[in-house]
This record gives structure tokens, sequence and C-alpha cells, in this order.
């Protein structure tokens, strides 16, 4: 509980909301250069997205699935309710029908921004996230969903992240089998015990439905695996496709990036209600981070395909960036020598005021160098 030296403590910021001090902004702003740089070496166009929309617009078809982790406050101008974004998903959707509706499909956008969310119990902390993407609209194709996710890892192994794991689901299925076979409390229970992963509590609630679920639990596992056990496994007609689709997307990726550590997991089906086929959700081994998390959806009417990466995840686990060496100057060091430092990958302090240049102050400077003798030199 906030006391009354908390209200006027100028270092005290709110729940979820931190400072990011040099070195952890620039290895952030780093990272996400470097992603970038894949996305557009793709053919991947940038665009980006106010952070604040009116909610009737941020919210509506889609975007229903995000009004529960929205911040929102009223426009003082308009007198309008808007919402800060929590996801920028369907912002690509609604620039893809609106903005650009005239340009040829398939449509490749990409995109980097910070989103504000509510938080869930638990997770208040992750209040303020950056995200990074793609965005493929207008094929819907397995080899669509392969470029997606390979091209997700090919951004990782730009970061130097090695040891991930692409996780693929079908949400769809399992929201199918819910809709269309429960309602009221009995819904709610069997979707907790689904989430739990409670064989026992599936298999006493799921009714005639209990040995698909119970199924669909045992099946999770390495790709090729997953995929015979969930052949052997009989599906109603209306999911069929679904599993076809899975098998091809897998097959696809495969094709695309052999050595790609693929999993399935058939009732992993968290993440917004608004993905309408296959899902992904990239994970690093060795700390069970999740690094990412996309699929496919509808951009108003068109298929769409995309991957959120989430930068604070992946540069916990990416090598630390090398840090830029400093290199203490005279003021008024020609603009030409300057330069040919920065060539090399030093970044100049100026000794402004200083009364000579040392090694006391350039250290003091958290120089590595200090120009001497008309060269850098190392401390």
């Amino acid at each position: 509980m906030m006391g009354p030296s908390d209200a006027t403590n100028p270092s005290l910021l709110p729940m979820g909301f931190v400072d990011l001090l040099p070195g952890e902004a620039e290895a952030e702003a780093r990272g996400i250069a470097t992603v970038m740089d894949v996305f557009a070496a793709y053919g991947y166009e940038r665009v980006r997205p106010p952070l604040l929309e009116f909610e009737t617009s941020l919210l509506s078809g889609a975007g229903e699935a995000l009004a529960e982790q929205s911040f929102r406050l009223l426009d003082p101008s308009s007198h309008r309710m808007m919402a800060l974004r929590p996801d920028m998903t369907t912002q690509i959707a609604r620039i893809a029908q609106v903005r650009l509706q005239d340009m040829p499909r398939p449509l490749r956008l990409s995109y980097a921004g910070d989103c504000v969310v509510i938080g869930t119990p638990g997770r208040e902390s992750d209040r303020q996230i950056l995200q990074t993407g793609i965005e493929l609209i207008g094929p819907d194709s397995a080899q669509a969903d392969a470029e997606v996710i390979a091209l997700g890892a090919e951004a990782l192994t730009a970061l130097g992240i090695k040891g991930v794991s692409f996780d693929l689901s079908m949400p769809v299925m399992i929201w199918t089998l819910i809709d269309q076979a429960f309602e009221g409390t009995k819904r709610e229970v069997l979707i907790h015990a689904l989430d739990r992963r409670d064989v026992a509590a599936v298999a006493e609630e799921g009714g005639a439905l209990a040995p698909l679920l119970s199924g669909l639990m045992d099946a999770a596992g390495p790709a090729d695996q997953a995929l015979e056990r969930l052949r052997a496994l009989s599906f109603p007609a209306s999911l069929k496709p679904y599993l076809d689709r899975l098998q091809e997307s897998v097959a696809a990726l495969k094709k695309r990036l052999p050595s790609l550590r693929l999993t399935i997991d058939p009732v992993d089906f968290r993440g917004w209600r608004y993905h309408t086929g296959l899902c992904v959700t990239v994970f690093a081994l060795k700390s069970r981070d999740e690094l990412g998390r996309g699929g496919r959806y509808l951009a108003g009417d068109e298929p769409a395909c995309g991957l959120t990466l989430h930068p604070e995840a992946l540069l916990k686990v990416a090598p630390l960036p090398l840090r830029r060496p400093r290199c203490l100057v005279p003021s008024g060091l020609a603009h030409e020598t300057l330069s040919t430092l920065h060539k090399e990958g030093f970044a100049t302090i100026e000794a402004l005021g200083e009364a000579h240049l040392s090694a006391e102050v350039a250290r003091r400077l958290r120089c590595s160098h200090l120009w001497h003798n008309g060269c850098a030199e190392a401390l």
C-alpha cells in the first residue's frame, strides 16, 4: 500500500513501468534494429500505428478480444473514450483494410512499438511491453504459415539466440469442440481442467468428448510424433481440415528449415480469441521464457498470419552486445578525425572544460581509450 512519502517520491513509477538505463536502452534499440533489418530483407515494410485509438475502433471486431486487457481514458478534446493498445496485430489489420486496401496482395508488413496491458493476476508487473513482428496478409496456405514462422527463426538467429523451440497449436479445434458441446458452469470447469492438463477432471467433465480431449492431451510432443498420434484419433468431420492444415504447415516448415525444433501442443488454447487457425509460441529451451507468439487470423475479411516477438524476453537470452568503446578526445578535434574514429566504432567523448587529457579523467568518464599522439590509445 502506498504511504504518504511514496506519493511525493520522484523515483516511484506505477507498477509494471520501468526506466531503461544506459546499456539497457542501447541493447534494446540495437536488438530491435537487427530484427527489423531481417524483416525488411524479406520484403516486410514497416508501419507505425498510434499508441492510442478510440475504443470503438480499437476494440471492435477482432479487437473485442483485447477489451479486458485495455487501459481506457477520456479524450479531453472530443470527449470520447480512447484505449491504449494492448497488442498491435489488430491495428495492422485495420491499416491493411483501410489505409492499404488498394495495395496488391500478398501484403507484408512489419512493426515495432510499445503496448500497455492491464495485466493478469500475478503478472501485473508486465504492463508496458514492447512488441516487434510481421504480418502476412492475403494468402491462406501452409507456405504462408511457414514463411512467417521461418522468418521469426531467422530473426532469432540474427540475434545470436540458440536453443529455441517453436510450439505449434490449433486453438480453434479446442474452442470449436467446447463451444459446440458445453455451456455455463460445465464449460468453464472443462476449460479450467484443460488449461491445467488435469487428465482426471477432463475425463470426468468431458462427457462424450472425453476420449478425444484426453487423446489430444496425450498427443503433445515433437511434431512427427504428435502428428502420428493425432492421425490415430477420431475427429468430427468439421475438425479434419484443421488437422490436415497442421500437417501441411509442418511439412512446409520442415522443407524450409529442416533443423527447426518443432513441437505440437493440441490443447494449447491461450492467447487472443481472434486466432482462426495455426498458432505458434516460441520458447527458449533453457529458461522456458516465451520469446514470441503468433498465428492465423482474419484481417477484416482477409486471411492473415503474423508473429509477434517480445524484445525484453529476447534480450534476456541473447548474447550481450559488445559495448561501443569510448575515447576521450580534446575539445575542437578536427571533424575528419572524429569521423574516422566513429567509423572505427568509437564513441568520442569531448573533454569539455577539462584542463588537460589524462587517463584519470578518461576513466572517470568511463572511457576505454584516450586520444594521445594522434591516435586512440587503450588505457
